[in-house]
């Protein structure tokens, strides 16, 4: 694939990106365990959680309602049709929290926006509910930083070639930053972008993917901090 080196838009994900999202799931969870202690062991609780999460993805998607589901199919579950109203009761109420707890952005978010923001297309692309990523957006301060905000269902090579190309001058002189490599890396890659890993310790396990080590339009930062000067480096 012919691309070109000039650079024109940066697409940035949201959770564990730009703000904390995976710590309120994990607290969330050993909240929903400690429900069911009596019918089972943490490890066991937890693991058939994730697969109640990994079944419904395709049925309610990625974020807070579709996980509040799964924990209340999986309470079904382990207790045999038996779980106490109250129990279930406990479950919504945690999810309402998580909905509404505020915004905590991380390291060197506003300053990076803001430096590449004059010089560069920002485009907002993330995964998740609707609702609550667009509260999310709006308690962060950050919506005047982006060009655009695309919320997706899922995100592949086409999804990044058609938002690219939509807010852009399509994926070859675009760049995508993420945590996850499994979405915001790998399928970035393929459309021709270029892609920056920031980690996050606490990505879930279904964002793991293989790091993409060698390829030539990947680079890896410990947080938004550097990627100004990366940009300038490569682009300037």
């Amino acid at each position: 694939m012919a691309v070109s080196l000039n650079l024109t838009t940066i697409g940035f994900d949201a959770d564990d990106t730009l703000w904390q999202n995976e710590q309120f799931f994990r607290m969330t969870e050993d909240r929903f365990v400690a429900l069911l202690g009596e019918h089972g062991e943490a490890a066991e609780i937890s693991g058939r959680l994730l697969e109640a999460e990994k079944r419904n993805l395709r049925f309610y998607g990625f974020g807070i309602k579709g996980f509040v589901l799964s924990m209340i199919e999986t309470a079904i579950d382990i207790t045999g049709g038996k779980v106490p109203g109250a129990v279930i009761g406990e479950i919504l109420a945690a999810g309402r929290e998580m909905a509404a707890h505020p915004v905590e952005t991380l390291p060197h978010v506003q300053e990076t926006l803001q430096a590449l923001s004059g010089d560069y297309r920002l485009v907002l692309i993330t995964k998740g509910d609707l609702f609550d990523q667009e509260r999310k957006l709006a308690q962060s301060g950050l919506g005047d930083f982006f060009h655009a905000v695309e919320i997706v269902s899922d995100k592949k090579a086409a999804t990044y070639d058609r938002i690219f190309t939509r807010h852009g001058d399509g994926a070859g002189r675009a760049m995508m930053v993420g945590n996850s490599l499994k979405s915001d890396i790998l399928p970035a890659l393929e459309a021709g972008s270029w892609a920056v890993h920031v980690p996050h310790e606490l990505t879930w396990v279904l964002e793991h993917a293989e790091e993409p080590v060698g390829h030539g339009r990947y680079h890896a930062l410990p947080d938004l901090g550097p990627l100004r000067g990366l940009v300038e480096k490569l682009f300037r």
